[in-house]
C-alpha cells in the first residue's frame, strides 16, 4: 500500500503560460475608474503618467487569458511552481473529517506571493524604457518583492514603507536594501503628501501610495508600481490558482471552500480567480471566503462607493468597498492588510454574493498560526494567519456537522521576519486594536461626490 502524499509538486514545464482574466466572466458591465481631475471615466491617458501601456492594456482587457512573456516565465522558474500541501498533522490535531490543503507561496525569494506580479511589472516597465520604479509597502512583502524584481531587470527602486511596519519589521527594510532599493519611513518629509500627514506618524498604505505616486509623476523616466488592488495585479497572481487546480487534481480532490486573507485583494484573487471562473461558468459549486482584520474591516464594514486609492487623492477613483481614503487603520502586525479599500474586482464579487467576507481579530489569528506552526512546521506571516484561522474555523465547523469538507487556503508567505509579533503574542502583550466606527464615519463623510455605483 502506497504512503499517503503530503506534498503535491509540479515540474517547471507546468509553470502557467497564460494568466486568467476574470473580467469577461463577471456578471454585468464593469464600472470604469474615474479621473481624479474630471470625475469622468478614466482613459489610458489618465494612467500613462505612472504605468506603461502594456500594463494599462492588461488592466482593461476582457480577453479570458493573457499570455505570460517568456522572460517572466524564466524568472518564475526561480521558485515556481510552488508546492501544495495536505495539512495532515493539523487535521489530526483538530480531529476533523475535513481535508485541508494549502498552497504555499513562501518559497519565493522574497518569502511571499508578491513576486508573482513584481516580476511582470518590472519587466514591462523595462521594456517601456523606464529606469526607476516607486512604490509603497505595508509589512514589507511587496517592497521587498519589487526590490528583487528591479534588481533582476536593472531598475532603480524607491519604497515608502508604512511607519508602523518600518518600526516593527527592520529586517524587511534590510532585505529591500540588500536588493538595492532605497527605503523611506512613511509619512516622510520628502513629499507634500507625507508632510500633510505628519499628524499620523504610524502611517497607512493610502499615505504611502500618495508619496510614491507624487514622486513618480514628476519624472518621465520613473513609474509607479502597485502591489495589489488593480486588475492587472490580480491577473498576474492567478499563477497560484492555475497551479492549484492541477495540484488538486493530483490529490484527487475538489475544494468545497477556498480561503485567503484579503487586504487589497491580490492574495485572495490569486488563488480564487481560476476557480471562480469555473463557478461563474456553472462548472463548480465551490464557496469562496475572503478574511480580513477586524481592525480594518473593509469588505465587512465599508461602503460600496467610488473612492481614491490613496490618501491625497492623486490616483483614479475606483468602485470598491472602502472605509474612506483618509481613514488610518490601527497598526496591526498584518501590515499588508491595512488598506482602506479593496480590489474593484473582489468588491464586485462580494457585492454580488459570490464571495463571502469575514473579519477576524489579531489574537485569534495568532492563536491559529501557533497551532499551525506546531503541527505543520511553517511560521506564517501575520497576513497569512488570517487564512489559517479561517481554515481552522471551517474544519471545526465540519467536525461539529459531522461532514467531510475539502478546504483549500492560500498560505501567502512566511513570518520569519515577523518574530516580534510572535514575541508579543507569546508574552501575552499582543493587542487587539479597536476599529473606530467614528473615524470611519468621519472619513466616509469626506468621500468625493461621484456617480452612484448601484
Amino acid at each position: 500500500m502506497s504512503e499517503p502524499t503530503t506534498k503535491f509538486l509540479l515540474p517547471e514545464d507546468q509553470i502557467p503560460t497564460a494568466w486568467v482574466n476574470l473580467m469577461a466572466d463577471l456578471p454585468g458591465e464593469p464600472l470604469p475608474p474615474l479621473s481624479p481631475a474630471t470625475m469622468q471615466p478614466a482613459g489610458p491617458e489618465d494612467l500613462s503618467a505612472i504605468f506603461p501601456m502594456a500594463l494599462i492594456q492588461q488592466e482593461v482587457s476582457t480577453e479570458p487569458e493573457i499570455p505570460i512573456p517568456e522572460p517572466v516565465r524564466e524568472a518564475y522558474r526561480l521558485w515556481r511552481p510552488t508546492p501544495l500541501y495536505r495539512a495532515r498533522s493539523l487535521e489530526r490535531a483538530l480531529d476533523t473529517p475535513a481535508r485541508i490543503y494549502y498552497k504555499y507561496e513562501g518559497t519565493s525569494p522574497a518569502g511571499s506571493h508578491k513576486p508573482n506580479t513584481a516580476i511582470p511589472q518590472a519587466y514591462e516597465n523595462k521594456q517601456a524604457g523606464i529606469t526607476k520604479l516607486t512604490t509603497e509597502t505595508g509589512a514589507g512583502q511587496w517592497g521587498s518583492s519589487l526590490a528583487f524584481a528591479c534588481a533582476l531587470f536593472g531598475l532603480e527602486c524607491e519604497v515608502f514603507m508604512v511607519g508602523s511596519s518600518y518600526d516593527q519589521k527592520p529586517y524587511r527594510r534590510s532585505m529591500m536594501q540588500t536588493w538595492g532599493a532605497t527605503v523611506h519611513r512613511s509619512p516622510s518629509t520628502l513629499t507634500q503628501a507625507g508632510r500633510d500627514q505628519s499628524s499620523h506618524p504610524t502611517g497607512s498604505l493610502g499615505i504611502a501610495i500618495s508619496e510614491a505616486v507624487e514622486l513618480a509623476v514628476q519624472r518621465e523616466d520613473t513609474n509607479y508600481s502597485l502591489g495589489s488592488v488593480l486588475n492587472h495585479v490580480l491577473l498576474h497572481q492567478t499563477v497560484i490558482g492555475i497551479e492549484a487546480i492541477a495540484q488538486m487534481e493530483m490529490a484527487g480532490d475538489e475544494p468545497d471552500v477556498i480561503i485567503a486573507a484579503c487586504g487589497g485583494g491580490s492574495n485572495f484573487g490569486g488563488i480564487a480567480i481560476p476557480f471562480l471562473r469555473r463557478k461563474l461558468r456553472g462548472e463548480s459549486s465551490t464557496r469562496f471566503l475572503a478574511v480580513e482584520p477586524a481592525a480594518c474591516p473593509t469588505l465587512t464594514r465599508g461602503v460600496y462607493r467610488y473612492d481614491y486609492g490613496d490618501t491625497a487623492g492623486l490616483t483614479p477613483l475606483m468602485p470598491m468597498y472602502t472605509l474612506g481614503h483618509d481613514f488610518v487603520p490601527p497598526p496591526v502586525h498584518a501590515g499588508g492588510l491595512r488598506y482602506h479599500g479593496d480590489s474593484p474586482l473582489v468588491s464586485a464579487l462580494v457585492k454580488e454574493g459570490i464571495v463571502e467576507a469575514r473579519a477576524l481579530r489579531q489574537n485569534d489569528c495568532f492563536a491559529a498560526a501557533l497551532q499551525f506552526a506546531r503541527t505543520e512546521g511553517i511560521i506564517a506571516a501575520p497576513e497569512s494567519s488570517h487564512a489559517i484561522r479561517g481554515a481552522i474555523d471551517e474544519a471545526l465547523a465540519a467536525r461539529e456537522a459531522g461532514e467531510e469538507r475539502v478546504i483549500l487556503f492560500n498560505l501567502s508567505g512566511h513570518g520569519d521576519f515577523d518574530m516580534a509579533a510572535y514575541d508579543a503574542y507569546l508574552s501575552g502583550s499582543l493587542e487587539d486594536p479597536e476599529f473606530s466606527e467614528a473615524d470611519m464615519e468621519a472619513a466616509l463623510a469626506r468621500l468625493p461626490e461621484t456617480p452612484p455605483v448601484g
